[in-house]
Order: C-alpha cells, then structure tokens, then sequence
C-alpha cells in the first residue's frame, strides 16, 4: 500500500517541481516594460519592497533602459511617503549620479533634503542628522540661488536652526540641574543664533509617553536619579573648578 501511495506521489512532485521552476525561469530574461509594469502595480498594491526586487531585476537585465530614470524617480518618492527615508536618498542619490540632467538634479537634490529633513520627527535624538541637513541646505542655496524651491528649502533650513539651537537650550538646561554653570554657558554660546528670540519661540510638545523619559526638554521625573559625577558630564563640557561656578 505504500509503495503504491509512494509511486502515485512521486509523478506528482515531480510535476509540482516542474511547475514551479518553469514559474520562476518566466522571471527572467523579461522586457523591460514587463519589470517596470510591475514594478508601478506593486507599489499600488503597498508592497514597495516587492517593487525593490522588479527594480533590481530591471536595472540588471537592461542597465540601458530609458525608464530606468523614471523608475528610480518612483521609488525614491514611494520610499519617502512610506517614511523609509533613508532608502529614499539611496534611489535618490542612483538618480543624481546616473540618469539626472541639471534641472533634474536640481529637484533630486531638493527631494534628498526633504527626505532628510523628514527623516527626524524627534531632533533631539540625531544631532548628526540636523547638521549633515543643515549643510545639505546651505549647499543647496549657494548651487541654485533662483531654484523655484529656495523658498521652501530656506523655511526647512530656518526650523533646522531653531531645532539645533532648541538641542543646545536643551543640553544647556541640564547643565543648570547638574550645577555646571561653565557648562551651560558653552551650551549657551555654541553656535549661538542672534536672531532667535527665545521668548517668542513655543517649544515643541513632547507626548506624554516620551516625557516620561526624556523630559521636557527642561526638567525630567529622574534628575534626582541622576549621580553628581562626570560619568554623566558630555565630553565636550567645560571643566569647572571647585572654586568658581
């Protein structure tokens, strides 16, 4: 009885393995329509990592392709509006260097600071972040002074100021709670913007299940947790002496 299951089984398989190869072998050696059709029907359906492979499969068989340039515009905007922003600058940065022509760069280099200026909801967690945008900005201003996105890219930089300076108020208030005077003065004076009013800006919100552990940004529930030794001190404070504060 089991030889005989066996025997009906094993045509069986054999079929299914068949099947299956012969799917997946129609995978390749496709027109360059066919993986960019794919590559627009899965980003409709969400599936973006899905469309990562086709683009693959697209820039692999036909690395001359003329919708190469479109599709890698594609997925770096999908990237982004699914807030992976980080992949969005990788397919960003392939446009720029391969496909881009001047006015084309121009707005690719305008979407690379919008995805970094998009990438951190909480500034005070990626200080390298603020300042790798801020001079992306900067840079950006000097190449096209008469882009039709100065305005907007100027208005990011502006926040970006306020949000590093907001970072330094910040490191600068823990000073005053750990008694650093020299500390936070350094803080205070870093990179120090003269036109920021600070009793006309409105610090941002923090919800209530992060105040819980970061704070405030001014005071937090555990500063009396927190040891008077310089374990805590940043390596970039300012040594006071026991004699003036």
């Amino acid at each position: 009885m089991q030889k005989n299951i066996r025997f009906f089984l094993l045509p069986l398989f054999v079929i299914t393995f068949f099947t299956s190869c012969s799917k997946e072998v129609q995978e390749y050696n496709m027109p360059a329509l066919y993986w960019y059709s794919k590559i627009i029907k899965s980003i409709s359906n969400g599936e973006i990592s899905k469309a990562d492979d086709y683009y693959s499969s697209l820039q692999g068989e036909h690395i001359g392709s003329p919708l190469l340039p479109e599709a890698t515009m594609i997925l770096a905007i999908s990237h982004m509006h699914n807030e992976e922003y980080l992949l969005s600058e990788h397919f960003l940065n392939e446009y720029i260097k391969r496909y881009a022509n001047m006015n084309e760069k121009e707005f690719a280099e305008f979407l690379k600071i919008k995805a970094k200026y998009m990438a951190f909801p909480h500034p005070r967690r990626d200080q390298v972040l603020i300042n790798d945008t801020i001079k992306d900005a900067n840079s950006f201003k000097l190449s096209y002074p008469d882009s039709a996105y100065y305005s907007v890219v100027d208005s990011m930089l502006t926040n970006l100021y306020l949000a590093k300076a907001a970072l330094n108020e910040t490191i600068a208030s823990l000073y005053d709670r750990l008694d650093k005077p020299k500390s936070a003065t350094y803080y205070r004076n870093k990179e120090k913007q003269p036109w920021i009013e600070w009793n006309e800006v409105k610090r941002a919100n923090t919800p209530w299940y992060r105040e819980w552990f970061e704070g405030d940004g001014t005071a937090s529930w555990y500063a009396f947790l927190i040891p008077e030794t310089r374990s805590v001190v940043s390596r970039n404070s300012v040594s006071d002496d026991n004699t003036t504060k």
